[in-house]
């Protein structure tokens, strides 16, 4: 009898292993049928699953029974065919088989010594991924956990291979549509608010690159350094790919860093229009790639490759004492010189069985075909008068809503499609996500699960469109009015409050913008003002600076420039700064994009962006507001 109280016999390993497959087989074959989503509250899981760690064994079969009705059933089944939020990811089978292999032999693949076998398969598995997205010889990589630690590990390479130790000067560039999991890591990788600068993007949700060379420009003659531009090929509202080519050109003439976060898009290239859509990729430094959306692996498995794979290394090889077990001059690979993990699991198990299993022509399929349902979406979008096409189809995703009854405003439709999402998802029988479009509420749809078809397209857009939600219609919604003309706010601001220079609540709420501020939050808001005066040609905020107040105009007359170009008049009751006072993460935010000098005597009232942040966190209606004019007013530029 063994010793070991953790060890098992063959057999009842055996037996343990089938009721796991028999389970997670029956679980496969019923999930269509089954619901995309279903929740529960902390309380009802803790009434479920709270408890203490028994100091006996149980029987694993009585185990695998509790899981299948109190922890499986409760949870997003992304695998699912009516699964549209987010970016879905669905598995294989395979590629499950290959993680229950990895997990079962217990691998280590930090080093060459003790993973010979396992870091030679992911040495192949990134072979293809190189040669996919056309990267030279030289070029080298590493499997992560999934984008965010991609970009992450990118961000870091960059710093170390063209700056070395943290410096105060450096700036890296990204649009407001790049994933939050830039911001994130380059909070935790030690970077200011002022050191990343967030772009306005174009009417296509795309860099503007004349508009990245002027803020490098600016940076430039401030003594800045700019090192680090992040596109996107792909993005996560509207899956829009900056121009990735004219983006390349621009860093590489400046010695830029030039790194593409193709988590979600970047596995397109493996079909003839996803590579035409993503012109530009091979020129990338670095670029991310998330093998578990659409290359269909198990959660979790991302990718950061590197064009000089050299620099990868260079960034991230440390040899303790404890850790002297290479030969001199050896051309092995320890994964663990590549990345941030030392202790790491084998993801290159799942990605090389399961592109085996089916070869590479059933995932391009696969991709080919999840672009043609996304079309097919936004057609039965447009033939149907009850829906809205906000965004059209890229790659594969599109952004809708549901029209509102006649004379509702824009603030009551964004509402009653917000319930319409809640509704879907309070239901489980498909699931949708939302974002915001031009400060309106848009419902996302995206399809990457390889077992969707055209009637389960159909059938989430048809229950968008006849979810009982009430006080909603079929027909088209007039644009919110409220008196926004500024003839209309000047009449309604005229009063004695312009004389003293300080407002009321009333005084507040007479202005559209704030019109919904109840009486506790305007009061807040108005006590972080303070008033400034400006003479003719004064400069009240100069593009590109980082400064971030919000300013509501008392009187005179100012000017918004853009390249010495006027592009709007502000005057009475009208206000600047909320672009650069929106917090786009984690403390980032856009600097000023436009020139303002007085070209009257001028009086403003300046509120922090805390404040003002805190007001569109307050009053929703306030936020959507606040984000139209933003919105309105980068597309003008």
């Amino acid at each position: 009898m063994s010793e070991d109280p953790l060890a098992l016999d063959a057999g009842r390993m055996r037996q343990m292993g089938y009721a796991v497959i028999d389970l997670l087989v029956d679980r496969a074959t019923a999930l269509p049928d089954g619901p995309a989503l279903r929740s529960a509250t902390r309380a009802e899981m803790e009434a479920r699953l709270g408890e203490a760690a028994p100091p006996h064994g149980r029987d694993f079969r009585d185990l695998l029974d509790r899981l299948d009705r109190d922890v499986l059933p409760f949870m997003g089944h992304f695998d699912h065919p009516r699964f549209f939020g987010y970016i879905p990811g669905a598995g294989t089978w395979p590629g499950a088989l290959g993680d229950l292999i990895a997990a079962a032999t217990n691998i280590d693949s930090g080093a060459w010594r003790e993973s010979a076998g396992p870091s030679q398969l992911e040495l192949t598995v990134l072979d293809w991924f190189r040669d996919w997205i056309d990267y030279p010889p030289e070029a080298a990589g590493v499997l992560v956990s999934g984008g965010s630690a991609a970009n992450l590990t990118a961000i870091a390479c960059a710093r170390e291979a063209l700056i070395g130790p943290m410096s105060s000067r450096i700036v890296a560039y990204a649009s407001d549509q790049t994933h939050s999991s830039v911001a994130r890591a380059a909070r935790h990788l030690g970077f200011r608010p002022d050191q990343i600068r967030v772009l306005p993007t174009d009417a296509r949700f795309r860099i503007r690159p004349h508009e990245l060379a002027a803020a490098m420009d600016a940076d430039v003659a401030g003594g800045r350094i700019p090192f680090l531009v992040i596109a996107n090929a792909g993005t996560t509202s509207t899956g829009a790919v900056d121009p990735l080519a004219e983006l390349a050109e621009l860093c590489h003439a400046r010695g830029v860093w030039f790194h593409v976060d193709g988590a979600y898009g970047a596995f397109a290239v493996l079909t003839d229009r996803g590579r035409a859509a993503l012109d530009g990729l091979a020129m990338a430094d670095s670029v991310t790639l998330d093998p578990h959306k659409w290359l269909a692996m198990p959660f979790e498995v991302g990718c950061v490759m590197v064009r000089d794979g050299a620099m990868l290394e260079r960034a991230f090889e440390l040899h303790p004492e404890y850790l002297q077990e290479g030969a001199p001059g050896s051309t092995t690979v320890n994964f663990a010189d590549r990345g941030l993990q030392l202790t790491r699991a084998s993801r290159a198990i799942k990605v090389w069985l399961a592109i085996q299993t089916f070869g590479l022509d059933a995932f391009r399929a696969v991709i080919d075909r999840a672009m043609d349902l996304t079309l097919e979406a936004q057609a039965r979008i447009e033939a149907d008068p009850r829906l809205e096409l906000v965004t059209p189809a890229s790659l594969g995703v599109l952004t809708f809503r549901r029209r509102g009854a006649p004379g509702a405003t824009d603030g009551e439709v964004d509402r009653a499609n917000a319930a319409i999402v809640t509704a879907l998802s309070a239901a489980g029988d498909v699931l949708l996500t939302s974002t915001l479009i031009g400060g309106r509420y848009a419902i996302r749809l995206c399809v990457l699960n390889h077992s969707s078809t055209g009637d389960d397209v159909a059938y989430a857009l048809d229950r968008v469109a006849t979810v009982d939600i009430g006080g909603i219609g079929t027909h088209g919604a007039r644009a919110e009015n409220n008196g926004s003309t500024r003839a209309a706010r000047q009449a309604a601001l005229a009063g004695d409050w312009l004389d003293v220079g300080r407002m009321s609540v009333d005084d507040l709420r007479a202005l559209p913008t704030f019109a919904a501020a109840d009486d506790d939050a305007a009061i807040r808001f108005l006590a972080t003002g303070r008033e400034e005066s400006y003479q003719v040609g004064q400069v009240v905020t100069e593009r590109w600076t980082l400064a971030r107040t919000f300013y509501l105009v008392l009187d005179g007359r100012l000017s918004v420039l853009v390249d010495g170009r006027e592009v709007n008049v502000l005057e009475v009751g009208d206000h600047l700064g909320e672009i650069a006072a929106i917090d786009w993460g984690r403390d980032f935010s856009y600097g000023r994009t436009a020139t303002v000098i007085a070209t009257a005597p001028t009086r403003v009232l300046a509120f922090p962006a805390a404040a003002l942040r805190e007001l569109m966190t307050d009053v929703p209606d306030v936020d959507r507001a606040i984000r139209r004019i933003a919105q309105a007013r980068l597309v003008v530029r």
